[in-house]
């Protein structure tokens, strides 16, 4: 297959989603005829929780141990499929550089497939120093809007350079991008267009997440509380409310307008998310329109097969007799 008519995603989950990953990945083998033209999984990307070099989207008291971080990147691995670990916390400083937990994971998947996200120039000359074999992908987070910065930072020695979601739709400057086949696109953020405070949310879970893993070595009496966030359009926003935002990215624009154009990587955004809306989300784009509703039953049927989502039964009521 040609690499310019590869239509590439890379999808969330390294841990909530994982099942559900590796579920497609079956189904992609088994049943080809349901996907899209040319689909390909380019890689799943997050974290294992709780990483302190993790950035925008917070696990609260779950932490993996040895054996899954091990197992979940070897499975994915085998299947010729690269994980990207999503360490894009803006607030790091050169102490959290020598973070245990993080560093393990980095050594365990660090064979020369596997890739990164960073947005900390701090932790990019770290693990460009530590671990010369991982590729490195710019963050979204970086909030590049110009196209003349946008060319300059596709220039540096970045495998791929995730856009900026305001970017998406405007056709005049994509044009002027001269690394289209460097260019990542988030297709369907759930955040407002030109949100004021996307930033200050990346900030807040990176002081949540270092709050969180330092109440761990505190005694109950002594905990520190963790500040909340909330968000009134990302937190109630599905795939079907952000279709009427000018950044929303439809599978039809991908394979009418943006591949044709010369772009081929697309990023769908969910390692949070409800997992009946991140189904919903993958057969929407992956699956041709008249093959995801049976996609869809099929996936759920099997995660239920798999004690991934648990149906109780109703319980009969007892007749009350006045």
């Amino acid at each position: 297959m040609e690499q310019t008519k590869r239509v590439r995603f890379h999808l969330p989950g390294l841990r909530y989603n994982y099942p559900l990953n590796m579920l497609l990945i079956s189904m992609m083998k088994e049943y080809p005829y349901f996907f899209r033209e040319n689909v390909e999984v380019a890689s799943f990307f997050g974290e294992f929780p709780t990483s302190r070099w993790n950035g925008g989207r917070l696990s609260n008291g779950d932490q993996c141990d040895e054996r899954f971080v091990k197992e979940v990147i070897r499975s994915i691995n085998a299947q010729g499929i690269p994980i990207r670990f999503t360490y894009t916390n803006p607030l790091l400083n050169e102490y959290d550089l020598e973070d245990a937990y993080c560093n393990f994971c980095m050594q365990v998947a660090d064979n020369g497939m596997n890739e990164v996200i960073v947005v900390s120039s701090i932790l990019e000359a770290y693990i460009r120093k530590k671990y010369p074999r991982f590729k490195i992908n710019s963050s979204t987070c970086k909030e590049i809007k110009d196209i003349d910065a946008l060319n300059r930072e596709l220039e540096k020695d970045y495998n791929l350079v995730v856009l900026d979601y305001n970017l998406n739709n405007q056709f005049e400057l994509l044009k002027e991008i001269k690394r289209k086949d460097k260019c990542e696109i988030l297709v369907n953020s759930c955040c407002v267009p030109n949100c004021k405070r996307r930033g200050e949310h990346y900030r807040q879970v990176a002081k949540q997440q270092s709050i969180i893993l330092k109440n761990r070595s505190l005694p109950p009496d002594k905990q520190i509380p963790v500040p909340g966030w909330h968000c009134e359009y990302g937190d109630k926003n599905t795939l079907y409310t952000i279709q009427a935002y000018p950044t929303y990215v439809s599978p039809e624009a991908i394979w009418e307008t943006y591949v044709p154009m010369g772009f081929s990587q697309f990023k769908i955004e969910g390692r949070t998310a409800n997992l009946f809306s991140l189904i919903n989300t993958y057969c929407t784009y992956l699956m041709k329109p008249e093959c995801r509703d049976e996609a869809r039953l099929m996936l759920t049927v099997n995660l239920e097969h798999s004690g991934i989502i648990k149906v109780n039964k109703p319980r009969p009521a007892k007749i009350v007799r006045k």
